[in-house]
């Protein structure tokens, strides 16, 4: 499938707060905070710079279908990290289950609103709401970090499905631990993202680690890319940043839990409640 061009965008060749929260979301791992001071605007480079340290990425189509989860509207801090992944519905973000479960309510939240591209407060496509969010039913009872990934399906903005707009990610089932793969986030610190490219290692059966300066509360969520290709405008998440630790507890290493067939599972669950 060949995801749509967004005109305005460089190749990725090119080099690259306010309200209180709501009651929905609970900080937990790498997701933000409301009320965070905020910390230098510049990560350690700001062009593609060595494996492990963090830069400011480029407005390009692949870095636009990575943004900021609000609750209810934009006028609060964000506080987690999605991006568009493939479907047939067109219409389907991921990011980590923590991100989009009340874990002291026992329930998803309800009130998400996801801001691709998200820069200085620029929304270039506006709000998506969601309207629905799946997580695997194990999440649910135990919140098992192997299973701290959750699907979005959001509603339709102006007659369009957000994959018609900006384009979508393939999921990747079963990649293995040694990638090679980008990450972008946005640090709640932060109204721009970060990115970070290195490689992935295995830090359990069901888990991956990755050393990548900066990765702080917010980029919980984040997608671990592999396979980017610049003719069909997409690239493979194999991951999203979560699972261990919500993450991790170091800025500077961070974890995800393993796509295996529970994911493969909780993706096809999704599609059928599109």
């Amino acid at each position: 499938m060949v995801a749509a061009v967004v005109v305005g965008y460089a190749s990725e060749g090119e080099g690259d707060r306010s309200s209180s929260r709501v009651s929905g979301h609970s900080s937990f791992g790498k997701s933000g905070e409301a009320g965070q001071d905020p910390q230098d605007q510049d990560p350690a480079a700001t062009a593609p710079a060595e494996d492990g340290n963090a830069y400011t990425p480029r407005r390009t189509e692949q870095n636009a279908r990575v943004g900021v989860v609000f609750e209810k509207d934009d006028s609060g801090d964000h506080f987690c990290t999605a991006s568009v992944v493939q479907s047939p519905g067109r219409n389907m973000l991921i990011t980590a289950a923590h991100c989009a479960f009340d874990a002291d309510a026992g329930t998803t939240v309800d009130d998400l609103v996801f801001a691709p591209d998200y820069r200085d407060r620029d929304e270039p496509t506006g709000l998506w709401k969601v309207k629905k969010v799946i997580v695997d039913d194990r999440w649910v009872k135990s919140q098992d970090e192997d299973l701290d990934v959750a699907f979005l399906v959001l509603d339709k903005k102006n007659g369009k499905q957000i994959q018609d707009v900006l384009g979508g990610n393939t999921l990747g089932i079963d990649r293995g631990f040694d990638n090679e793969v980008k990450i972008t986030g946005y640090p709640t610190s932060r109204d721009t993202p970060i990115s970070c490219q290195n490689r992935t290692t295995k830090y359990s059966d069901t888990q991956m680690r990755i050393q990548c300066t900066d990765f702080e509360g917010g980029t919980s969520g984040s997608p671990w890319l592999a396979d980017y290709d610049p003719k069909s405008h997409t690239g493979t998440v194999i991951g999203v940043l979560g699972g261990h630790e919500g993450g991790g507890d170091e800025d500077d290493v961070s974890y995800a839990a393993y796509f295996d067939d529970d994911v493969a599972e909780l993706y096809r669950r999704a599609q059928n409640e599109d």
